[in-house]
């Protein structure tokens, strides 16, 4: 073995780890810094969500002689009367049934402690009585968490409330004087980065664009379809059942299997076993239909990311940030790989001519 070639591949390999932990490290610093003014970052990606799945109407109008502030103005007040008619559909019909709901819980409970007490199982009631005491003994021994926890609740709201509001404000500024913002940038920026920064944030715009508008427009026919058939097998809280299944389809793979487990249970719970296959059956028609017609339809250019891509990145963002992480997930992956398409594109060499011959 050569010693020289030895050395050199050694050297290459401890500056490349070298280079390698200071990207990590500041990366790990840009998180930190996110962390910290997340109370302010997190209601400016909910503006821009919203804004990107608005726009279209609002270039319409401003394309139709509507002035930019009136256009902004309208489609924020159409915003939040949809966001109120919503909130009906869901609170509605829900309060209505909140006694059926829980007689139909406390029912499937007892199926269940039926089904438990049967083989294999074979718990005893008197087991079951003895996990439920040393339920009630934990629950007392924390009930100072408990507090804590709902003080916690009580804060989150309010914040959810603060962070909604400020949103609402950023859409319209967005909606407002989006169209003037990249040549302001553009102005800004020294040299190269003048177009480099401004070419990345178009890019990365309509890519968040085209994933906020097709998931909304698949998410419309998987509720109306899913819907109707809980409609048609009898199923109470259609409609809270339907919205569910709108705001899930907002996080791929994981959103449209929770929907569909709560459906489901929805079903068992007040219809029984044949009704709750009846509608498993039907979520699985509806999403082969979404996964094998819709998406291809609505979608006609991709994420450019693979299937396990997005798995893989919805489960970390899970891990890392709760639903907020399986949120922003698949969003932040296309904006990535936005970004890593362009420096290819800067990075690579171009295509050598042919020299002639002779």
């Amino acid at each position: 073995m050569s010693a020289t070639k030895a050395r050199n591949a050694l050297r290459t390999s401890a500056r490349f780890s070298a280079e390698l932990l200071l990207i990590f490290a500041m990366l790990a610093v840009a998180l930190w810094l996110l962390g910290r003014m997340w109370s302010v970052v997190w209601p400016l990606v909910v503006g821009l969500l919203l804004t990107t799945l608005t726009w279209p109407l609002a270039r319409f109008l401003r394309r139709h002689g509507w002035k930019p502030a009136l256009a902004a103005s309208a489609v924020t007040v159409l915003s939040l009367l949809v966001a109120g008619g919503v909130v009906a559909l869901i609170a509605v019909p829900v309060a209505s049934q909140s006694g059926e709901l829980t007689d139909g819980v406390v029912e499937g409970i007892q199926k269940l402690r039926d089904w438990a007490s049967g083989p294999p199982l074979n718990i005893g009631d008197d087991d079951i009585t003895k996990a439920m005491d040393s339920a009630v003994a934990r629950a007392q021994d924390g009930l100072g968490s408990m507090v804590t926890t709902v003080i916690t609740g009580v804060s989150t709201i309010v914040n959810g409330v603060v962070t909604a509001v400020l949103a609402l404000f950023l859409m319209f500024f967005f909606l407002k004087d989006g169209p003037r913002f990249l040549p302001w940038l553009a102005r800004q920026l020294p040299g190269r980065l003048a177009t480099d920064i401004p070419t990345v944030a178009a890019r990365g715009w309509a890519t968040l664009g085209s994933f906020v508008r097709s998931q909304a427009a698949v998410g419309l026919l998987d509720a109306v379809l899913i819907g109707l058939g809980l409609w048609v097998v009898g199923v109470p809280l259609v409609l809270p059942l339907a919205v569910l299944t709108f705001v899930s389809a907002f996080v791929p793979i994981i959103g449209a299997l929770f929907a569909g487990f709560v459906a489901v249970l929805i079903a068992l719970v007040f219809n029984g076993l044949t009704d709750a296959l009846i509608v498993l059956a039907i979520i699985i028609v509806v999403q082969q239909l979404e996964g094998n017609v819709f998406q291809p339809m609505i979608q006609s250019r991709g994420l450019g990311l693979h299937a396990a891509v997005i798995l893989l990145a919805v489960t970390l963002g899970g891990s890392l940030a709760g639903i907020v992480g399986s949120l922003l997930a698949v969003p932040i992956a296309a904006l990535i790989a936005v970004v890593w398409n362009y420096v290819r594109e800067q990075l690579s060499e171009p295509p050598q001519e042919p020299v002639p011959e002779g």
